[in-house]
């Protein structure tokens, strides 16, 4: 099955569906208060035996994009598994096609995720993605609350 394709101004708090299969459920928020022009489309929408996702991602940013940190939380069950930070953009030799870009560009990125790195047992997980402008993580450009529903273990 197929993810759900997505290309809107949404507003804070407005639930959508990536995708949704017999094994899993994703869906995500904005979770800061300005509306985004957003694209994500994640495939296949399933879990079971899946080694690496194909994700591609449409964005056209409210800023210029000289510096940019990523901060991913993630919870199972209610208990914070992962907090992991990484710098994409410094303003010097950057390689990602974000970097440098300006306000009202719009980026066009594909990508993979890898699955197989990690086995998800059945339940719920949240997942909150955090872009930010600067090193001190006070100016938040881009905030995704994602919520991932694995319906039946894996093993």
């Amino acid at each position: 099955m197929f993810g759900l394709l997505f290309f809107t101004l949404f507003t804070s708090g407005a639930s959508e569906f990536l995708c949704m299969s017999s094994d899993l459920e994703m869906s995500y928020t904005f979770c800061d208060s300005t509306a985004h022009a957003l694209m994500f489309n994640v495939t296949p929408c399933n879990i079971m035996n899946i080694s690496m996702w194909k994700a591609t991602l449409t964005w056209i940013p409210r800023s210029d994009i000289t510096f940019l940190k990523i901060v991913f939380n993630v919870w199972y069950e209610g208990a914070k598994v992962l907090h992991w930070k990484q710098l994409l953009c410094s303003g010097t030799d950057d390689e990602y096609s974000v970097c440098e870009m300006l306000k009202g560009e719009t980026l066009v990125e594909e990508f993979d995720i890898k699955g197989s790195r990690t086995s998800f047992p059945k339940g719920n997980y949240y997942v909150i993605v955090q872009g930010f402008s600067d090193d001190s993580e006070n100016n938040m450009i881009i905030c995704l609350d994602f919520t991932m529903i694995v319906k039946q273990d894996v093993f």
